[in-house]
């Protein structure tokens, strides 16, 4: 057949949407299939009338019906009269067979039916939905991949803001408004509206030109600033000269500090955390001493996380939003943790980090565990603002913990990891320069070889390990993550005992 006459697959499902307060649902299944059933026919309609038949019912669905006044549960075997005075018939059995009989019987009684994971059984899909307010859009594959719709709601629930809601309520009042008949408001409205799509297009381009003007100009400032701040230390004459003498020095530690660099900062700017526990776990076996290792991790983080802060903000992993929840509490938290810190020493820093390792120990246990788990449910992040402020501080004081602590914290709550460890990073560069800077003027700057060495891996590392963190399936994520956290805090512990 010739290529023009192959006739492309397309999906020719009508999308509805239906006003189930009026409608009654059957569903028949009282296991974590039916749990998943009636949280989604909830979540989009709260008072609908649900009639539930199971032989059993899990603890949650029982709790669910517990909670609902408008699900009723029966507990019994499916038979045909059960259809009777239902308008949809949702079937969620662990049994192809007995799904196909339940099916039919509720067609042959002219009922819609959708059958959990046999698309061929189904007259309906229940599709992802994303909801901003009074917006909703509807998801479907189909019924290839609901892997893949789950995916793109994560992706539209991080990208739509949520004012999309005011937007639609300003429409109403105009609409309600507007003079004349029918197709005169529409007239009127799509001239209202059509800026929205006519100059969209050169707005974002114009905006993302100004973002990154405006970004490439405070990087200036940022590392003026810093230029500033390091001269009144070491002065440029004096820099240049250990320079040359390096330069001249340079042996095959030198490269391993480079590598460390790499290693540390692919594992940092892909899982959102690790750059403190990998270089100076790679330092340390190098025989470099602890006080050369915790300055110079501290300002090599600076380039580093600076590098892999614009590398996620390049590829779309920073939400911006949550990068203004942290940004100053994290900031404020650092330069209160480096400032203590260099007034009690460090042996008081040391001494919060099993705190820390227990609480994050705790977390890496529940991230790994949402790994396998069907469904995660989303919570709201409360004062996520004093997370960040913890984070900041236990980064300075305890000598690491931002990554571990904040991104965490975020993840074990349902956010999505991608996002999660691109605002966490852009972040950390603000924190680690409020860090450092606030090291330098209360103890000065030195090991500049070390600090050399971690910036040009790190800053070589920073744009691979940002697209990595875009491109890794989110289960994958999600128990690297996991895993990174418990051997950090295990790793913390230990030491904290003698054992390691």
């Amino acid at each position: 057949m010739p290529a023009a006459a192959v006739i492309k697959e397309q999906n020719e499902l009508f999308p509805v949407f239906l006003k189930l307060e009026h409608l009654r649902v059957l569903v028949v299944g009282g296991g974590n299939v039916g749990l998943e059933k009636l949280t989604a026919l909830l979540q989009n309609s709260p008072t609908i009338t649900i009639k539930v038949v199971a032989i059993q019912f899990n603890e949650a669905v029982l709790q669910l019906a517990l909670n609902h006044d408008n699900i009723s549960l029966v507990p019994k075997a499916f038979n045909p009269e059960d259809v009777a005075g239902s308008d949809i018939v949702i079937v969620a059995v662990n049994d192809r067979e007995a799904s196909r009989a339940i099916s039919l019987e509720a067609k042959r009684q002219g009922k819609l039916v959708n059958v959990a994971d046999t698309p061929d059984l189904c007259d309906f899909y229940l599709s992802s939905v994303v909801r901003k307010g009074n917006l909703k859009i509807a998801i479907s594959t189909n019924g290839k991949s609901p892997t893949m719709a789950k995916r793109l709601k994560e992706t539209f629930n991080e990208v739509l803001p949520d004012e999309l809601d005011q937007v639609l309520d300003n429409l109403q009042q105009i609409r309600n408004r507007l003079k004349g008949d029918f197709a005169s408001k529409v007239t009127q409205l799509n001239d209202i509206t059509k800026v929205l799509v006519t100059s969209a297009p050169e707005k974002k381009k114009a905006a993302k030109k100004k973002q990154s003007v405006l970004f490439y100009a405070f990087l200036a400032v940022v590392f003026t600033l810093l230029g500033v701040v390091l001269s009144s230390f070491a002065p440029v004459q004096e820099v240049l000269v250990q320079a040359q003498e390096y330069g001249k020095s340079i042996d095959k530690l030198f490269y391993w500090m480079i590598l460390a660099g790499f290693v540390a900062q692919m594992v940092d700017g892909a899982l959102g955390m690790g750059y403190g526990v990998t270089s100076t776990t790679i330092l340390m076996s190098l025989g470099v001493n602890l006080p050369a290792i915790s300055g110079s991790i501290h300002t090599a983080e600076v380039f580093s996380s600076g590098a892999s802060g614009y590398s996620h903000y390049k590829y779309g992993n920073v939400n911006k939003k949550l990068f203004k929840v942290l940004l100053i509490p994290g900031v404020i938290g650092a330069i209160l943790g480096a400032y203590l810190l260099s007034v009690v020493g460090e042996e008081y820093g040391s001494s919060v980090r099993p705190f820390l390792a227990s609480y994050t120990l705790v977390l890496g246990a529940r991230i790994f565990y949402a790994a396998f788990r069907k469904t995660k449910a989303r919570k709201k992040i409360k004062k996520a603002g004093w997370l960040a402020g913890a984070g900041g501080f236990l980064d300075s004081f305890g000598g690491g913990g931002w990554g571990p602590l904040v991104a965490s914290t975020l993840i074990s709550k349902g956010r999505t990891p991608r996002f999660v460890i691109g605002s966490v990073s852009i972040t950390e560069f603000f924190v680690a320069l409020a860090s450092s800077l606030t090291f330098f003027v209360m103890l000065g700057l030195s090991h500049l070889h070390i600090i050399l060495g971690l910036v040009i891996g790190g800053v070589i590392a920073a744009p691979i390990a940002a697209r990595l963190a875009g491109k890794l399936p989110v289960k994958t994520m999600f128990i690297a993550v996991g895993s990174l956290v418990i051997i950090w805090s295990l790793r913390i512990l230990l030491k904290a005992v003698g054992l390691f």
